[in-house]
């Protein structure tokens, strides 16, 4: 907080320190409310230096933001059979095991952009790509939701079309790389988007091309692409990946790391000793359709036993050496829907 300036009380009455200290402990439910008291405390929850002060004192939240089919495949009305489900972005948050909904986002009020990305960045979340979901064409849209307003703004566009790309944040910037473009050509491209600035970079190209990769960001060191496939060799997934290391800025091969033929999308996390995993393998409850988002030593995990069962829904903590046991959290009809990916937002 030393480049944030105060140049009144925050707290009449209290000292600057005790009053920062109050304001730290409100819950982000409370923030768009409080942020009406005064222009200062208004200024002050808008801040990043706010949110990383939080952060280091531990007061940040963190909750699972999903990827989800409306239930029964409802949004604006019934669907017509044969079309697709249109899907909305759930919110759970695991503390108070309660679930929300977000607003639907601008331009797309018939539900998300289909096979859309998630991200995290400073306590905010990121949507991009995907395809249109009444034309089907690919999209280059960037959409950023700010938990403190519950709002949605406009983000700078991506630099192409591309779809099945792997994500991840670290530091306020979002990397993504792999996937195909609008003529399904497998991609070896990689970028970086700076959230402050509002800006793309280009990170130089992965070893090969990588549809259908998946995306993990070990700790605040690197970024994993996992897996995928080459244009000519249509869903043969690979068992190798490229890492790029976010302080040399430099791209390494990584062989044997994921099971060669296995598709990564949504299944890739990583172990207590920081070795990648796969979500589907932790339990036979969740083996067809595995999505895992890790909310500190714990992970929301969803999935069904078999193709057609019902969709479960389970919290597991991570313990070191092993896998704890899946807990099943009972949800709502609501929100009961298949999830196709997640992250995890700290707020």
């Amino acid at each position: 907080m030393e480049r944030f300036e105060f140049s009144t009380e925050l707290v009449p009455g209290l000292p600057e320190e005790l009053g920062l200290e109050c304001i730290s402990r409100l819950p982000y439910t409370a923030h768009r409310l409080a942020s009406r008291v005064c222009h200062r405390w208004r200024d002050l929850f808008r801040s990043d230096d706010f949110y990383y002060h939080r952060k280091k004192l531990g007061y940040t939240q963190e909750v699972a933001c999903l990827v989800q089919a409306f239930s029964g495949g409802i949004v604006n009305g019934p669907k017509k059979p044969g079309e697709s489900p249109s899907y909305g972005i759930a919110v759970f948050d695991w503390l108070s095991r309660s679930w929300d909904r977000l607003a639907t986002l601008p331009t797309y009020a018939s539900g998300l952009p289909l096979f859309c990305q998630l991200a995290s960045c400073e306590g905010k979340l990121v949507v991009m790509g995907g395809w249109d979901p009444v034309s089907y064409d690919p999209v280059t849209d960037v959409f950023i939701y700010d938990f403190m307003t519950q709002q949605w703004r406009k983000g700078k566009d991506m630099p192409a079309k591309r779809s099945f790309f792997a994500i991840g944040s670290c530091s306020g910037r979002v990397y993504i790389a792999g996937g195909h473009d609008e003529n399904k050509n497998a991609s070896r491209n990689a970028w970086v988007y700076d959230l402050r600035k509002d800006e793309w970079t280009q990170l130089g190209e992965l070893s090969q091309e990588r549809d259908e990769c998946e995306g993990v960001v070990t700790g605040e060191d690197e970024f994993w692409v996992v897996s995928g496939y080459r244009t000519e060799s249509q869903g043969q997934f690979d068992g190798s990946s490229d890492v790029y290391e976010f302080k040399s800025g430099q791209w390494r091969r990584v062989e044997g790391v994921w099971e060669p033929g296995r598709c990564p999308r949504s299944s890739v996390g990583i172990g207590k000793d920081g070795k990648l995993l796969n979500w589907a393998e932790l339990d036979p409850a969740v083996r067809v359709g595995a999505c895992g988002v890790r909310l500190g030593g714990r992970v929301l995990v969803t999935g069904s036993e078999y193709q057609g069962a019902p969709h479960g829904f389970y919290m597991v903590e991570m313990k070191e050496g092993q896998n704890g046991k899946l807990e099943k959290i009972s949800v709502l009809d609501e929100f009961s829907g298949f999830v196709q990916s997640g992250c995890c937002v700290e707020i």
